[in-house]
């Protein structure tokens, strides 16, 4: 499995997915300005960034049991 490079990918979009959801978060405990101007910005990116992520472990499993 790690010798896939789709792998890496999967993971690099999952990890996305999870910086850009603690980004919105840690703006939103501390409110002000930047929750202000941003807070929908971010979660429009996770939710792309979710989407993407979702895409990309189905395309892995589905290559993944179709070699076997």
């Amino acid at each position: 499995m790690q010798n896939d490079p789709l792998f890496y990918v999967v993971a690099i979009a999952m990890i996305l997915v999870v910086v850009i959801l603690m980004i919105g978060i840690t703006g939103m405990a501390r409110g002000g300005e930047f929750n202000r101007k941003n807070a929908n910005r971010l979660m429009r990116y996770r939710i792309i960034a979710q989407f993407i992520a979702v895409i990309l472990i189905l395309i892995f499993v589905a290559t993944r049991f179709a070699g076997n």
